[in-house]
């Protein structure tokens, strides 16, 4: 069964997909002023391509760490609440890595950085999926994956500028505050009932209840610490049972860490081989890598998500397909881009394989979200997200430093030789299309299934002698009170919130 979009698709407010652009965006900023200072801070500490390795994954590591209880308290509490609560608290972070007196300090405080995308992250990709039906997924997930390009140029561009005219200390300062006006606007966001998109995509709007669970206002700690520990473990070993036995989960969870860990380490290494190999000067070299991102990262990623969701019904298994070859192309071009060209043919063959790259993210993610079941879309991308830090981004930056230094310093063989996995990650995400479809209709049938029941139910409570009329379900608007059944029903098992 492959699932179809409704004729007309209800009309969803774009404000949503913006803060939650902008969350991130903020993130990938305070994350990546690293990359744009990586020059003094060497000449500061006396530090070498290993050491900054480290830095650059030192925060990767504690994001591992949070990411998948992190989704499963996404799934039982209030999501933007949670992600208000992390934004303050990672802009103070920031702020304070300029007053590091030492390269231990340095890493400390850069670590303790890495809980807050592991904390908002599958927050934030949970509630897109409940703000938006599936048709428009797409696109939400394409604003706010745009603004992490953005955040990931500005953050490489403003660390090197303000780096080179100030210094290293004052890059960080001037960029760990305005965080907290993002903050507050994610504070003032209406929390969504889950699995509210997908009842959208079948043409049910309960706008008019969300907010009103009365789990995502319980304490987490109701009933002392300890039993909240346990509570953790079991509810994660349950949700990754069932995550995992999603195939298309499986296959995407490979492909995406072999694909992320040759652009991480592309991604912490391509300032210095612009300085290093085509005679950048430091400070320009980081501005052209954040042109770079913007220029091809940002069309990139908007119009992958109207491709996402025009040919999400018209291919089999699209949103798994059009990232595989997305990726396969835009790793070809990077490769042609380490031979001996110029700067300038360097430079634009770069854009466009970054562009073509981009335009899988969002109907990567829409598809995660299309085979994953409401309620466990948080400990799903926790999962996601682990997979990606652990077996693609943790060790990249170590490994194409430690792999340059092996080479006397030539990065041009470091970054040919962490290729490779890429075209792995592409042909496996191919291997997903087959099963994304029959997953994502699972979903959907189980609501229909759950509305089935709740119409017989209610028939036979009006009239015990009327048996369930299944030809009514279709137009079936279901209570407030019932939406939390649904939510359940949606996972297949008993959601224990």
């Amino acid at each position: 069964m492959s699932y179809k979009l409704p004729v007309t698709e209800p009309k969803v407010s774009n404000r949503p997909m913006w803060i939650l652009g902008l969350v991130i965006m903020i993130d990938q900023v305070d994350q990546n002023i690293v990359r744009g200072v990586v020059t003094p801070l060497k000449e500061e500490f006396g530090l070498g391509d290993p050491a900054i390795g480290v830095l650059l994954s030192a925060f990767v590591l504690v994001n591992g760490i949070v990411t998948v209880p992190a989704g499963y308290l996404a799934d039982r509490w209030n999501r933007t609440r949670t992600i208000g609560h992390t934004v303050v608290a990672w802009s103070g972070i920031t702020a304070l890595t300029a007053a590091a007196p030492n390269y231990a300090s340095l890493v400390a405080i850069r670590a303790a950085l890495g809980f807050g995308q592991g904390i908002t992250e599958p927050s934030a990709a949970s509630l897109l999926a409940d703000y938006y039906p599936a048709g428009k997924r797409g696109t939400a997930f394409s604003i706010q994956q745009v603004l992490l390009f953005v955040g990931f140029g500005l953050g490489v561009g403003l660390g090197g500028i303000v780096g080179a005219a100030l210094g290293w200390r004052w890059a960080f300062l001037l960029v760990g505050t305005p965080g907290v006006v993002v903050a507050f606007a994610v504070y003032r966001m209406t929390e969504p009932r889950r699995g509210h998109g997908d009842r959208l995509h079948l043409g049910i709007d309960d706008t008019a209840s969300a907010g009103s669970a009365d789990t995502d206002n319980q304490p987490l700690f109701a009933d002392g610490f300890g039993a909240f520990l346990r509570e953790l473990v079991d509810g994660l070993r349950a949700d990754m049972r069932t995550i995992l036995g999603i195939t298309t989960m499986r296959y995407a969870l490979v492909g995406v860490s072999a694909l992320l860990f040759t652009v991480t380490a592309l991604g912490a290494a391509l300032p210095q081989f612009y300085e290093r190999e085509l005679g950048v000067d430091k400070g320009a070299a980081e501005a052209m890598v954040g042109a770079l991102v913007m220029l091809g990262g940002v069309p990139g990623v908007l119009l992958g998500g109207r491709v996402a969701d025009r040919y999400a019904t018209r291919i089999r298994g699209a949103r798994m397909a059009i990232p595989g070859y997305c990726v396969l192309g835009g790793n070809a071009l990077f490769l042609l881009s380490w031979l001996h060209l110029p700067l300038w043919p360097t430079f634009a063959i770069q854009v466009v394989g970054f562009f073509v790259v981009a335009l899988s993210v969002p109907a990567l993610r829409a598809g995660l979200s299309d085979a994953v079941p409401a309620n466990l879309r948080g400990a799903g991308f926790g999962a996601f997200n682990l997979a990606s830090v652990v077996f693609g981004q943790a060790a990249a930056p170590i490994v194409v430093f430690a792999l340059s230094g092996a080479f006397d310093d030539n990065l041009r063989t470091a970054f040919l030789l962490v290729s490779p996995p890429v075209f792995i990650g592409g042909f496996v995400l191919l291997k997903a299309r087959n099963h994304l479809d029959a997953d994502a209709a699972k979903i959907f049938e189980a609501i229909l299934r759950a509305m089935q029941e709740q119409e017989e139910r209610a028939l036979a409570e009006r009239d015990p002698s009327v048996e369930g009329d299944a030809e009514r379900v279709g137009n079936a608007r279901p209570a407030d009170h019932e939406h939390a059944a649904l939510d359940d029903d949606i996972a297949g098992r008993p959601h224990d919130e």
